[in-house]
């Protein structure tokens, strides 16, 4: 399955990595140098550096959950792949590990890129940068993962705008990409805390300014957490719904 995908994602690499990598970038720039001309600094950091380190998370975020719900359910509705592939000595386990694995690993590129374009705006480089690319990964995949489930269980395409609305967009706004959870009321505080997106974002801002290791392995462990058990409920829906 991941032979396949590679092989199958050099007919469509430009378009799908334009958009990966432009929105979050622009989110970096409207905000960073938006809000940067009237906010200096946010928790100790300048502004353009606070965003630059966050918006990897949202990158990761857009490069991964987007391409497996609606990728995922094309292949299985309109183009009836996965029914080929299974025709195959392939399961679903195989099929869903395999998608989430490489999305993933391109979630974990396209990630970087809002990370060096704040670099060229000033943030000074760490050798401890180089694990954003594996930190990006892991979150990836359970975002990936999440994605194929929700493609398994929504009926029609259209759905999926609830779940960018209700889900995915409250997501990225409350993980501490644009501003401190501090600032936010307790009781979102507590919430951020479930919120795997917050956990990248304090994890690749650790790699860029300093680790914290007994916060970060509880970071690292709740991403790993996010990562299996979405994968295991994304094996589950999709298996529902090929296998009748």
């Amino acid at each position: 399955m991941l032979v396949r995908e590679i092989t199958n994602f050099s007919s469509y690499w430009r378009s799908t990595t334009f958009s990966s990598t432009v929105e979050p970038t622009i989110y970096l720039l409207a905000f960073g140098f938006g809000f940067g001309a009237l906010v200096s600094q946010v928790a100790g950091y300048d502004y353009v550096d606070f965003v630059g380190t966050g918006t990897v998370a949202t990158a990761v975020l857009f490069a991964s959950v987007f391409p497996s719900m609606f990728g995922t359910f094309v292949k299985y509705s309109f183009q009836h792949t996965y029914d080929a592939i299974l025709a195959a000595p392939v399961d679903t386990e195989e099929i869903v590990t395999g998608e989430a694995l490489w999305i993933s690993i391109r979630a974990g590129t396209y990630g970087c890129v809002p990370l060096l374009v704040a670099i060229c705006f000033g943030l000074d480089p760490r050798i401890d940068m180089l694990l954003v690319p594996a930190i990006a990964f892991v979150s990836g995949f359970g975002w990936a993962a999440f994605g194929i489930m929700i493609a398994g269980l929504l009926k029609s395409i259209d759905n999926f705008n609830y779940v960018t609305s209700t889900v995915i967009t409250p997501t990225f706004l409350t993980a501490g990409t644009f501003f401190p959870l501090s600032e936010l009321p307790e009781w979102a505080q507590v919430l951020g805390n479930f919120n795997p997106l917050y956990h990248t974002v304090e994890l690749v801002r650790h790699a860029a300014f300093g680790w914290e290791p007994a916060a970060d392995l509880l970071h690292l462990g709740a991403l790993v957490l996010f990562g299996l058990v979405l994968w295991r409920l994304a094996i589950r829906a999709l298996q529902r719904k090929l296998i009748t």
